[in-house]
């Protein structure tokens, strides 16, 4: 049923934009996703929300008002979730913005944020959580719902990803089981930004669903909770990983974590090898 679904883009990327993303670290593309699969992929997160994976995580203590969720590698269960890191534009769109000859992609996170949650997601950087290194790494986070500030957009800091830092993870939960794992790392602590956020550019912007945020693995990010008493804040985040992206076998990242080796087949790549196989399957050129 997805196969005939668009799978171009809604309109061309422009240099301009592409130019913003490499100068900031991230960068809006407004428009560019077709409605047909924002509409798929609102109801496939209804799905996953009423079962939950075995990765999943509730943020949201117990209790609280509202819930903040989180799953990984939903692809691998879910043919709408596969459908889309492969066969929706969001592929070209990593193509294009690394001029990338070929893509692997690393896994998709999924981030929903109902009315009234207070958990923020903290501030952080993606590549210290990765078992990844390369300069043809990319996020793209999809909003399936109008974003803002007050529901939880992500906002960034500009020009962060040209410190060529890597600080240690961020805990998204008290309770998410991956301190002690981050821990092993030994990474410097990341500055305390919230308190001080005159002291930084910050990149924030509404969205409408059909844009995108792109954003480089080493730019600093953090999301509010979603304080809109009725608007939620579904929205999911595909990692794509270009030619020269290979496997980091530094300890300390997100891949340890009991849940998700519970979820994924054994990981068998050796320090400094490409990305492959099954786990890591090539998405770009189409087949």
């Amino acid at each position: 049923m997805y196969m005939s679904l668009p799978d171009k883009l809604c309109r061309a990327i422009t240099a301009e934009e592409i130019a913003a993303y490499e100068a900031n670290g991230a960068h809006i593309l407004r428009g560019v996703l077709p409605m047909e699969w924002i509409e798929v992929m609102r109801e496939a997160v209804e799905r996953i929300l009423t079962n939950p994976g075995s990765a999943s995580l509730e943020y949201t203590p117990k209790g609280k008002p509202g819930r903040y969720y989180g799953d990984f590698f939903i692809w691998r269960r879910d043919p709408a979730f596969e459908a889309f890191m492969k066969q929706s534009p969001m592929p070209e769109i990593a193509a294009q913005v690394m001029d990338a000859t070929c893509l692997n992609f690393f896994y998709d996170q999924l981030l929903v944020k109902e009315p009234n949650t207070a958990e923020p997601t903290p501030w952080h950087q993606d590549l210290s959580y990765w078992p990844v290194r390369g300069n043809q790494i990319i996020s793209i986070w999809a909003p399936f719902d109008p974003a803002d500030e007050e529901s939880g957009v992500v906002v960034y800091v500009k020009g962060s990803h040209k410190l060529g830092k890597l600080y240690a993870p961020s805990t998204f939960g008290d309770k998410s089981g991956f301190a002690d794992i981050y821990a092993k790392g030994g990474l410097e602590p990341l500055p305390d930004i919230e308190a001080h956020r005159d002291d930084y550019e910050i990149l924030s912007w509404e969205m409408a669903p059909g844009d995108v945020l792109i954003h480089h693995p080493l730019t600093l990010h953090y999301a509010s909770g979603n304080r809109s008493a009725t608007g939620r804040r579904r929205g999911l985040a595909l990692r794509y990983l270009g030619d020269d992206a290979t496997f980091d076998s530094r300890p300390g990242t997100f891949l340890e974590n009991k849940k998700v080796m519970d979820t994924v087949p054994p990981i068998t790549l050796k320090d400094g090898e490409p990305f492959s196989g099954d786990l890591f399957p090539r998405v770009w050129p189409r087949e």
